[in-house]
């Protein structure tokens, strides 16, 4: 009996502690949120720029990172891209070279085909004198391959010029278009001879001359002129031009004008020598 009572004040006086406990933690979690409110406040407003500052530093480091990585693949496939080209280019020129060596090669064959009966070698062009023409010119075949002075040099449509110096593995070539070059030419529709003397100014114009055709021949633009019969060094019948706005000269004996000559004095790679002198 006597132990009930202390029973009951123990339970009250806990649940007299337990709830003066709930309301001083009401209160300090009331106060608390009071007092640290402003404060939270105010940090915000420092904080929260702060953060989207470091976010935007962030995404701009990100993108110029991959600005420069982009940038740098970008350089790498461009140099890539480049070294491809190169290539290209190269293997275009070869074949662009190629395809002009194989066109020469074939207009030499032709031509040597349009003067049968001669034994010809082919020389490429080593060397030229100043200026446009190929008034004068080396060869890289010589004594060693049989070339002599006086042989008929040839290439394209017809005749180039002659051989006038030899060593031993190149000679010297002067053309029809120099100013120290003449030529025994012949009408090929009547045999009628003329001279055709070179001239490097007015080969600018893409002529030469053409003199002493006899008054009385009959002679029109485009006429075929060979190598005549009675020339001391040239070879009849190679083809050295077309005739060119012939007229009688003042004497009335005579006609002259101009050739056109049959090959390209501007552009010459290879040409054929024909390994026989004139008889």
């Amino acid at each position: 009996m006597d132990k009930k009572p202390q029973l009951q004040v123990s339970q009250k006086f806990m649940l007299t502690v337990l709830t003066v406990l709930c309301i001083v933690l009401i209160g300090v979690s009331f106060f608390t949120d009071k007092l640290t409110a402003p404060v939270q406040n105010a940090l915000s407003y420092i904080i929260t720029p702060l953060q989207k500052g470091i976010n935007g530093m962030g995404l701009w480091l990100t993108d110029r990172a991959d600005y420069f990585a982009t940038i740098d693949e970008l350089r790498q496939e461009n140099e890539q891209l480049k070294t491809e080209l190169d290539e290209v280019k190269e293997k275009n020129l070869v074949l662009i070279q190629d395809q002009i060596e194989l066109n020469n090669l074939r207009e030499l064959y032709a031509l040597d085909n349009k003067i049968p009966g001669y034994e010809k070698v082919a020389a490429r062009v080593i060397g030229k004198s100043s200026g446009n023409w190929f008034s004068t010119f080396t060869i890289d075949k010589g004594s060693k391959d049989g070339i002599l002075v006086d042989m008929n040099v040839i290439c394209g449509n017809g005749l180039v010029g002659i051989v006038t110096d030899v060593t031993d593995n190149s000679a010297t070539v002067r053309s029809i278009i120099d100013d120290n070059s003449n030529v025994t030419g012949m009408l090929i529709t009547s045999s009628d001879t003329c001279n055709i003397r070179g001239d490097l100014e007015l080969i600018d114009s893409g002529y030469v001359h053409l003199e002493y055709l006899r008054g009385d021949v009959n002679v029109s633009d485009g006429d075929m002129i060979v190598t005549s019969n009675i020339s001391s060094k040239y070879i009849e019948g190679i083809l050295i031009g077309y005739a060119k706005n012939v007229s009688d000269d003042a004497n009335s004996l005579t006609q002259s004008g101009y050739l056109v000559p049959a090959v390209d004095f501007e552009h010459m790679t290879e040409v054929l020598v024909i390994m026989q002198l004139k008889q």
